[in-house]
């Protein structure tokens, strides 16, 4: 599978940074996990464009993970696209119906199809064979862990939330671990990790490659400080800050 960071900022975003969404590709298959704020104008730069996401995969919804999704529907309907299947945890449908009762000259323009996961659970989207488990964050928050197809690689993205070993057990074995981790060591916060706890949570986890996202300006200038944190702290894989447009395959 090939992924493409499209956003790696938060509710806070920088110049360089627009807010959560990744593409995940498989052959001619394509999915879009989350949808903040700038992810439409990323798509639109990438080979794959927005007319090519017919599936988007949400791990919450809080405004700087879904706040580009009507405007991808409203993209996909101007350029002539007809499907968009929504899927994320519960109250995906209300979040969606609430969205479109506002904007309500989108109701209809498209074949919209919404499915609600639960934590726990395994399911097939867009080639992909994903698995899901609960994030310590403010709200329903939903970690997944894609396999694809004649792949031996697995990756995870951990979304939003605190680090915990129940995150490392679940991502164990991953060759790459995507993973919120906000801000620096001296901000004191909840729902998130600065890079010690998230290093102690990972300590001894078969991971291959750890990459830092959701980063707030906080962690300007400090990540090569937050970097070593997390390998002080235990974690012995491969660790680096995620950019926005970062390229790999699994």
């Amino acid at each position: 599978m090939r992924v493409t960071l499209l956003g790696t900022g938060s509710a806070m975003p920088l110049p360089d940074r627009v807010q959560t969404g990744l593409l995940l590709e498989r052959d001619d298959r394509a999915l879009l996990v989350d949808c903040g704020a700038g992810v439409l104008h990323r798509l639109s730069e990438s080979p794959v464009g927005y007319e090519d996401v017919s599936t988007v995969l949400l791990t919450h919804h809080h405004l700087d993970h879904v706040s580009d999704l009507l405007a991808l529907l409203k993209a996909r309907w101007l350029a002539g696209e007809e499907y968009l299947e929504v899927i994320g945890p519960a109250g995906t449908k209300a979040l969606v119906d609430d969205l479109l009762s506002v904007h309500d000259y989108l109701e209809g323009r498209v074949d919209l199809s919404i499915r609600e996961v639960s934590a726990g659970s395994e399911f097939e989207a867009a080639g992909f064979e994903i698995a899901t488990h609960e994030t310590v964050h403010s709200m329903d928050c939903l970690a997944y862990r894609f396999a694809s197809e004649g792949s031996d690689g697995e990756f995870t993205f951990g979304a939003d939330g605190e680090a915990s070993a129940s995150i490392a057990r679940f991502a164990a074995g991953s060759e790459v671990l995507l993973h919120d981790c906000s801000f620096p060591d001296e901000v004191d916060v909840d729902n998130h990790p600065t890079p010690t706890q998230l290093g102690e949570a990972l300590a001894g986890t078969d991971i291959d490659r750890l990459l830092l996202t959701h980063l707030y300006p906080h962690t300007e200038g400090k990540h090569d400080e937050m970097i070593e944190s997390i390998e002080r702290a235990g974690f012995d894989g491969d660790v680096s800050v995620a950019e926005d447009g970062m390229r790999f395959e699994v």
